[in-house]
């Protein structure tokens, strides 16, 4: 299979940016308390509903897979960039991490209570994104959770929004919009936090979490 030129150029910059992209996020959970909170909360319901099972998909150097783990749950983390992956595996020996893709993952049909996609798909060209969301259900059982955040965009009129991602080509989405793809792909919407920027943030964009369950 020929590889889309989109997702190899990602592959290819996060693998160039990896060591300073660990640095700079590696604690980047302890300043962001509601981030925090909606981890717990998938969590909770993912051990309400099912043994703990949950891939971090876009895991990068591995933080938020064990803070996952520290949670109770047991996670792993997938990356595109093998570099990331060789970082995630150096500080956290100890859980899984694998390269892969979002858009043909190695994980069999419903192995999984829980998804966890932190601002990996704003990576996703817009017409790709039902096909990465159909792998999402296709990997969770009946029942399963996915988080995923994202960049909002300026309202309705934009649902989709190109910028300027210091690393690789990305995309911001308007909530209803993305949980609407969702609907469409089986996931069906629970709860949504938005995080206003801070008039400190480089960038004034929303920040949106989406906590969706597969029927």
């Amino acid at each position: 299979m020929v590889e889309h030129d989109a997702h190899a150029s990602t592959r290819e910059a996060y693998d160039a940016v990896a060591s300073i992209y660990e640095e700079m996020f590696r604690d980047s959970l302890r300043d962001s308390p509601l981030d925090r909170a909606m981890l717990g909360v998938l969590a909770e319901v993912v051990r309400a509903d099912g043994e703990g099972r949950v891939a971090d998909l876009g895991c990068g150097p591995g933080h938020v897979t064990a803070h996952l783990d520290a949670l109770g749950l047991s996670a792993f983390g997938v990356d595109a960039s093998p570099a990331m992956i060789a970082l995630a595996r150096r500080a956290h020996p100890d859980l899984r991490f694998d390269v892969g893709s979002m858009t043909a993952l190695d994980i069999a049909d419903g192995a999984l209570d829980g998804v966890l996609s932190r601002w990996s798909v704003i990576h996703v060209p817009p017409a790709e994104l039902p096909a990465v969301l159909a792998e999402f259900h296709r990997i969770l059982a009946p029942g399963g959770h996915l988080l995923i955040a994202f960049s909002g965009s300026e309202g309705p009129a934009h649902p989709t929004q190109v910028f300027d991602h210091a690393v690789a080509p990305a995309y911001r989405w308007w909530p209803d919009h993305l949980a609407a793809t969702l609907r469409a792909s089986g996931l069906a919407e629970v709860a949504r936090t938005v995080r206003e920027p801070r008039p400190t943030d480089r960038r004034q964009f929303q920040e949106i979490h989406l906590l969706a369950r597969k029927a």
